[in-house]
Formats: structure tokens, C-alpha cells, sequence
């Protein structure tokens, strides 16, 4: 557990200790994805953690240019193979955990079996429905750890530079929790929380852009829209214009979420950190619940400032994140 790594750590350092939080809160983002998908067979979790990542890192290499030539992919390059290496080592790994699980009749993995059933449904051929779960899998895989993690890591970042928000967020934690772990009514109850985790996600946008495709001919003021065409709305962009959040929009200001995401600036659906409408993050609760686990049982057992050790450099992979990770002073309460 990411608490008693953390405690053992600063203990081992005389009561403070330098840590890199990145990669504990991808340890731990991953580990509750793993259980999530694949049950008893979360352990596999870590080695298609592994080659994601390898994937992830090519992809944000070449996916612009083969988006932009898109005969490029198909090009032998170096990261060209590698990537396709890569593909069919995650694909084979899931498939393992898949068959593992139907042989041994594993019925405690809700999200596999309703991939089973929905390629069962669809009456697919074996190939086709292999990959109907594959894709499944990874897209669940995909989304629900490297955002959350990301977005816990710069939460903590936010958190360390203000030291009040930290406070007052351990506060209500401890109000709520009373030394207990969470549970789904306590994290209902936790607005300062919210408030906190809505306006990391508004600063540090794990995802950097959201595409739709024009199914006909549209019209926004002069600008035509030809049917077909990809529309890409940039985060940081919205989230950083003063015309719409005010003057103070480069500052960490959480209490604009008092009212919720919709009341948060002049134009409702600005923020965006789940998407909206019919293609709204099916996980946003999930994401929001395991956030606020992390985060209630970090500032309910420990202290933390920003070390001097810390780089500021964004990059973006898959996800922008910090390129040197985030280093955390930390103490033990």
C-alpha cells in the first residue's frame, strides 16, 4: 500500500524523505485498474503496464506524423516495428488473462464478463471477437490509469505549493474519515476535495485535446464545417482564457468549483475534464472515488512541501505530465 511505502521511506530517512510521487501513483493507479479488468489475475497487470508505456512513449514520437502522412505508419522505421512489436505483445498478454479467466470459470471480474457477453452477443467470429475484447480491454486499461495517475501527481504538486489548500482539504478529510478508511457516502460528503481535484484537472488536463467529426455540413459564425471534417478543441487553450475565467486564470483558485463544474466560469460546458453529452467519460465516478481515496489517505497520515529537487517541464506523452516526475518532501504526521 502507497501509505505504508511512504511511511517506511520517511521512517528509513530519520522522519523526512525526498520522494518522487510519480511513480507511486502510477504503482497505485495501475494496481486498482489491474483488479478492476482482471481479478485474481491482477499481477499480469504490471507487464501490460510495461509494454503500454513503451507504447505510449513511441506513439507520442510518431502519432503526429502518421496522422498528419498517413502512409507513414506503414514505413519500416525503427519505432514503426517497435510499435507493432508492442501491439501484438499487449494484445497476446490480454488474451492470456481472457482465457485464463474462462477456464477457470472467474466470475468476480464484473467488467470482464460484460466483454464476454457483448462479443458473445454480437456474434462475432473467434478472430473478430478476440479483438472486439482486446480493444475492450485496453481501452479501459488505457483510461483508467495514466489520467488518474497524472492527475493525482499534479494534485499533489498543487497541494504543496499551497500549503493552505492542504490544510484545509486534511481538515475536511479528517472531519468526514475520523481516522477511518473511506467509504462511498464519506466521499460524497468531501467538497473542498472536489473543488481541489476539478481545478487540477482544470490547470494540468491530463488528456491535451478532444477530436469530433462533423457528420454533415455545419456553420459556426464564418466558418464552415464540411461534413467529415476532425474538430479539435485544445484544453489548455479554454482553460487558461482569461475571457472566460477571468484574470486569474493561470492562479490555483479551487473555490471557483463551489458550485460544480457548470457554475465554475461564464460558460458552462468550458470545463471539460469527462468530456460531456453522449460521449462523457463512462469512469468519471470511478476516477473521481479512487482520487479522493489517494488523496484522503495521503493528507490524513502525511505533511508534504514541494523539494527543491522538483523541475518544472510539462511533456506530453499520451497524457501531459511532469517530465521529471514531482518530488515531494514528506512527513509523517
Amino acid at each position: 500500500m502507497v501509505v505504508d511505502l511512504f511511511a517506511a521511506e520517511i521512517e528509513k530517512n530519520g522522519g523526512v524523505a525526498d520522494i518522487n510521487i510519480e511513480h507511486h501513483t502510477t504503482k497505485f493507479a495501475t494496481n486498482v485498474i489491474s483488479r478492476l479488468c482482471f481479478g485474481d489475475n491482477y499481477s499480469a497487470g504490471d507487464e501490460i503496464f510495461s509494454k503500454h508505456k513503451v507504447l505510449g512513449d513511441i506513439t507520442s514520437k510518431i502519432g503526429t506524423i502518421n496522422a498528419l502522412f498517413p502512409l507513414m505508419k506503414y514505413v519500416p522505421t525503427k519505432d514503426n516495428r517497435e510499435s507493432r512489436m508492442s501491439e501484438k505483445e499487449i494484445q497476446a498478454l490480454i488474451l492470456k488473462v481472457v482465457n485464463e479467466s474462462k477456464q477457470v470459470g472467474n466470475q468476480k471480474t464484473i467488467i470482464l464478463q460484460l466483454i464476454f457477453e457483448g462479443a458473445k452477443d454480437i456474434g462475432l467470429d473467434q478472430a473478430a471477437s478476440n479483438r472486439y475484447i482486446v480493444d475492450n480491454c485496453r481501452n479501459i486499461y488505457a483510461a483508467g490509469f495514466e489520467t488518474t495517475a497524472v492527475t493525482a501527481t499534479w494534485t499533489l504538486m498543487l497541494l504543496a505549493i499551497n500549503p493552505e489548500w492542504q490544510t484545509r482539504a486534511r481538515e475536511e478529510v479528517q472531519e468526514i474519515c475520523q481516522g477511518q478508511m473511506p467509504d462511498a457516502d464519506m466521499i460524497q460528503k468531501k467538497k473542498v476535495l472536489t473543488m481541489v481535484i476539478y481545478e487540477s484537472l482544470r490547470l494540468y488536463p491530463p488528456a491535451p485535446l478532444i477530436s469530433r467529426e462533423s457528420f454533415e455540413d455545419l456553420k459556426f459564425g464564418n466558418i464552415n464545417n464540411p461534413k467529415g471534417l476532425n474538430v479539435w478543441t485544445m484544453f489548455l487553450t479554454l482553460h487558461y482564457d482569461q475571457d472566460i475565467w477571468g484574470p486569474d486564470a493561470h492562479d490555483f483558485k479551487p473555490e471557483r468549483f463551489a458550485n460544480g463544474i457548470s457554475g465554475s466560469c461564464k460558460h458552462p460546458h468550458v470545463s471539460l475534464p469527462f468530456g460531456a453529452s453522449a460521449c462523457i467519460c463512462l469512469g468519471q465516478h470511478f476516477a473521481m472515488s479512487e482520487l479522493k481515496i489517494l488523496l484522503s489517505l495521503l493528507l490524513s497520515n502525511f505533511s508534504f512541501s514541494l523539494s527543491p529537487k522538483y523541475r518544472d517541464s510539462l511533456v506530453l506523452t499520451v497524457t501531459f505530465r511532469p517530465e521529471h516526475g514531482v518530488n515531494l518532501t514528506m512527513r509523517k504526521l
